[in-house]
């Protein structure tokens, strides 16, 4: 057995190579133990799986040059590069990791700062007159204006003295915060106006409890009748322009109009009734048309089926005109004396309304 370093060896000259450059000082190139080691590694990894580990010679920039020098021995270099891609994939899963727990940092603060945006007491300016409220009674409801308005993603202007201004008529506000504060409702008097300021706030617990109390309760009962009646809103329209161009032509302080309000097609006594029943359904066409005459009045109210009387119609007739801010006196004279059909006439009652301008 031959020793290392001793005669004989595999170099050329009788001495190993590798020992005889050592002794002698020459450079060692690392090129060839390189290429057998890269070989080596080829060979292995056809029957072991590829370890992630090896993203690592692609990634490190200080590779690159050893890379470069096997590549010019053979083809082993492509394979030897094939891990590069999964560490540029790692690296944008890190950024999109990290973008997104930024983006979580982020909404956390805005969350924290809408939080802590406001005072626990918050002064405001409601049109005007001032109010002191709790911001958490502010934000009673969710789905509120008031609860948008001071939950920071948005701007309220403040007047000089700081307090928050809401450009509103605040005659009412402080009914609307007693509802928010203990759930108190106002008072009937007030009832309509709360509703209509509940109703810009968005306040829907108040709009259902309001509803429920009078006098919003018998407007849907008095709505529910007029129903009855398709063209009421239209025949309104009709007394308010009819007696407004009477009185400019006069240049008079009122005008009188003549309405028709009937309940029935005509007004009958119990004993005309099988009669009045006979002809309504065997009449001829010419007959029909004189029952279905139209009286010579201004305005005409009816027929309606329901148990609300004529007086019940002329009820909402004025007090509609009364919300417009029109004064309307009514009285009965007479009835429509139109002859009909045999012994029957039109007998509709003909009431005049006298609307005063001032």
């Amino acid at each position: 057995m031959q020793q290392n370093g001793s005669p004989g060896s595999h170099g050329p000259d009788g001495s190993d190579g590798c020992t005889g450059e050592r002794q002698a000082g020459l450079s060692f190139s690392p090129l060839p133990a390189a290429t057998a080691r890269a070989r080596r590694f080829v060979q292995e990894r056809r029957t072991l799986p590829l370890p992630r580990v090896m993203v690592v010679f692609s990634a490190a920039g200080d590779t690159d040059k050893p890379a470069d020098a096997m590549s010019s021995s053979d083809s082993a270099e492509d394979d030897f590069r094939k891990p590069a891609p999964p560490a540029a994939n790692l690296n944008l899963g890190k950024a999109l990791r990290s973008s997104l727990n930024t983006s979580q940092e982020r909404t956390a603060a805005m969350v924290t700062t809408d939080s802590t945006e406001f005072p626990e007491v918050i002064p405001l300016n409601v049109g005007g007159t001032y109010f002191t409220t709790r911001l958490s009674t502010l934000r009673r409801y969710e789905d509120t204006m008031l609860a948008a308005m001071f939950s920071g993603r948005h701007y309220i202007p403040r007047d000089a003295e700081g307090r928050y201004f809401i450009d509103r008529d605040g005659a009412y506000f402080g009914d609307i915060l007693n509802f928010l504060r203990e759930g108190e409702l106002p008072h009937r008097e007030r009832v309509r106006a709360v509703h209509r300021e509940a109703q810009y706030y968005a306040i829907g617990p108040l709009l259902d409890s309001l509803e429920d109390t009078q006098p919003l309760t018998g407007e849907k009962v008095r709505q529910a009748f007029l129903d009855l009646l398709p063209y009421y809103k239209d025949n309104l329209e009709r007394i308010v322009e009819i007696a407004k161009l009477r009185a400019m032509q006069r240049k008079a302080r009122f005008a009188k109009l003549k309405i028709c309000v009937y309940k029935e097609e005509m007004p009958i006594t119990p004993y005309e009734r099988p009669l009045f029943n006979s002809l309504r359904f065997e009449r001829s066409d010419s007959e029909t048309k004189l029952f279905e005459h139209h009286c010579e009045v201004d305005v005409s109210f009816g027929p309606w089926e329901a148990v609300a009387d004529v007086y019940d119609l002329l009820h909402c007739i004025v007090s509609d005109l009364s919300e417009r801010g029109i004064t309307a006196d009514q009285q009965c004279i007479g009835v429509c004396d139109k002859h009909l059909i045999n012994h029957y006439y039109c007998k509709r009652p003909i009431y005049e309304f006298k609307i005063t301008w001032w």
